[in-house]
């Protein structure tokens, strides 16, 4: 039973690998083959952390680990969705460009403060995710994206400058901090409640 969450995170590496094949090769049934993967990644990355707390085996190293693996699995997809929609990436590449540039300011800042990845798992950075997914289902089944990513965009930016703000108003690299508001309790020293649902 407990190896149950370190296989679902890691099932999303092989997950995402396949993703990308399939958009390469497009076999019969790819779009909706993609589309069942995609959610069933999602899925896994969801459990995963809940099975762990309520097996009591989710430790900061696991975090780390889910952190850089969603990284791997959403980078396949998004590549998966540029092979499939390149017009989508063309008409959109300032705001795409904006999205990376945000991302990789959270990484860098990480980083070059603590030595370690980004892990907060902010509330606004798992409701970013679903709208993430939301768009590129959309764009993969579609080959287009309208209201949906534009509320993909500006929601976005509002979640890397929240954990931008995080990473600056913390003192000691903390993971799983679901809120601005919670970064600066965990400042002053105090005590934070956390969702057991979602957070540690």
């Amino acid at each position: 039973m407990k190896k149950i969450p370190i296989a679902l995170i890691y099932s999303r590496i092989f997950i995402g690998i396949v993703i990308l094949l399939l958009a390469f090769y497009k076999p019969t049934y790819y779009t909706p083959i993609i589309v069942s993967l995609v959610i069933i990644g999602l899925l896994t990355d969801v459990f995963d952390g809940i099975i762990a707390r309520q097996l009591k085996i989710s430790t900061t190293k696991m975090r780390r680990l889910d952190s850089n693996v969603d990284m791997v699995f959403w980078i396949c997809v998004i590549a998966a969705s540029y092979v499939l929609s390149p017009a989508f990436y063309r008409n959109n590449f300032v705001e795409l460009t904006i999205l990376i540039s945000l991302e990789l300011a959270c990484y860098v800042l990480s980083y070059i403060k603590f030595k370690k990845e980004v892990a907060t798992h902010a509330l606004s950075a798992k409701v970013w995710a679903l709208l993430i997914f939301a768009t590129l289902i959309q764009v993969i089944a579609t080959k287009t994206s309208g209201a949906l990513f534009i509320a993909c965009f500006y929601w976005g930016i509002i979640s890397r400058l929240e954990i931008i703000a995080m990473l600056i108003v913390i003192k000691k690299w903390t993971n799983d901090i679901p809120t601005i508001y919670h970064a600066f309790k965990i400042r002053k020293g105090k005590k934070i409640k956390r969702l057991k649902l979602f957070n540690g």
